[in-house]
């Protein structure tokens, strides 16, 4: 059975950014693995910011129709919706283990996701969070 991978944001943006050079050709190696796999999942967090960072950035912007088709087309992954409690739990672990409380809510949507993986840029890699792997793929 293949593992469940969580990704964050930035591995979603690297992957449809044209001037990203070797980090885009890492981030689309991965999405072909989990698409193939059908082992990636994303949470609505991960998926808010990933439409705000196409449509939003400010080298080459993507049309608002075409964010919209990006994001329905990964709606077919598993995408872990956040609750009330969701955002207690991240802030806990925000304390707990001094992480920014947006990155504590993405662990916490990785851990409800089930994943033994998450693959983020942004967060401190090789970190173990109660049986969650942190690592940084352009590393």
């Amino acid at each position: 059975m293949t593992e469940r991978v969580f990704l964050d944001t930035d591995v979603l943006l690297a992957a449809h950014d044209l001037d990203a050079g070797e980090r885009r050709a890492i981030a689309e190696h991965i999405l072909r693995q989990l698409w193939q796999d059908r082992s990636g999942a994303l949470s609505v967090l991960v998926l808010q910011e990933f439409y705000e960072g196409l449509v939003g950035a400010a080298a080459s912007p993507v049309p608002r129709r075409a964010a919209r088709e990006l994001v329905d087309a990964y709606g077919v992954w598993p995408i872990v919706p956040l609750e009330p409690a969701d955002i207690l739990a991240a802030s806990e672990m925000e304390e707990r283990h001094r992480l920014p409380f947006r990155d504590a809510m993405i662990v916490t949507a990785a851990r409800k996701s089930r994943a033994t993986l998450l693959l983020s840029a942004r967060i401190a890699p090789a970190r173990h969070i109660t049986g969650l792997e942190i690592r940084n793929p352009f590393a």
